[in-house]
């Protein structure tokens, strides 16, 4: 199974958990996709928490799914319904909050990006970050407009994406990326749920308002990139045989 979905003490726990890296999956989107809608409308649900599994939150999408498409179609269908999500989880009404277990890379740091809050797990091995200009990826408009936003300052975006180097998660907090540590999975539980409930349990549920004003003017931008997309410039991308290559280099050298 790509991913698994439980319900603990009102609170959506969606776990990444496909591969060796957690990888994000088509398959996973589309899950994340009904949660999304799950929690907007049953009230008893206070939020989601984003959580990986072993030593990576997720080391991104699934580079199985990117070196194998079957034509220019399949890449669009898929991109379509993956900036769709995305762009759903920014504006899920009610508390998103990235429990960041293990490395959080590429596709992984853009939904941590997402959350309204980031909890990371105080390990000197876990590092996050964007790879993509290494490797010959862009940013699509919801990728783009999700790091913009979780990386806050425009000197930090150019530190992330353009150097695509990772850092420790110790910097990303110091960055302001991040916003706190925890010293256990247990802790790291504990105080991701915390947060959900100190931020929904308030009287009449101020904050789903409060996240909608702070957040609908990017969001409005995003919407936007995402409705003038060019399409077809993921397919070019796509069907680019160094781009594959590197893409299946990365593949084997991660043993996924």
């Amino acid at each position: 199974m790509a991913y698994e979905m439980r319900i603990e003490d009102n609170i959506v726990i969606f776990q990444f958990k496909s591969n060796k890296v957690s990888s994000i999956q088509l398959e996973t989107l589309k899950a994340l996709d009904q949660v999304i809608d799950r929690v907007n409308n049953e009230e008893d649900l206070k939020g989601i928490i984003l959580v990986g599994t072993d030593r990576y939150f997720s080391g991104g999408f699934d580079l199985n799914e990117f070196v194998s498409f079957q034509g220019p179609q399949e890449i669009i269908d898929w991109f379509k319904i993956e900036e769709e999500v995305l762009y759903k989880l920014f504006i899920c009404s009610k508390p998103v909050i990235a429990a960041v277990n293990g490395a959080a890379t590429a596709a992984g740091m853009i939904v941590a990006c997402a959350a309204d809050y980031r909890i990371a797990m105080n390990h000197p091995k876990i590092k996050v970050g964007m790879t993509e200009i290494k490797l010959g990826l862009s940013l699509t408009p919801a990728e783009a407009g999700l790091m913009r936003w979780g990386l806050d300052t425009e000197k930090n975006y150019r530190d992330i994406i353009f150097k695509g180097d990772l850092i420790p998660i110790t910097e990303a907090v110091e960055r302001g990326i991040f916003d706190e540590l925890a010293d256990s999975p247990e802790e790291l539980m504990e105080k991701a749920k915390a947060k959900i409930v100190a931020l929904i349990d308030t009287p009449g549920r101020p904050f789903i308002a409060l996240k909608q004003v702070h957040r609908e003017h990017h969001a409005s931008i995003i919407r936007k990139g995402i409705d003038e997309m060019d399409w077809n410039s993921l397919v070019k991308v796509f069907t680019d045989e160094k781009v594959i290559g590197t893409l299946n280099m990365v593949k084997g050298a991660l043993g996924i």
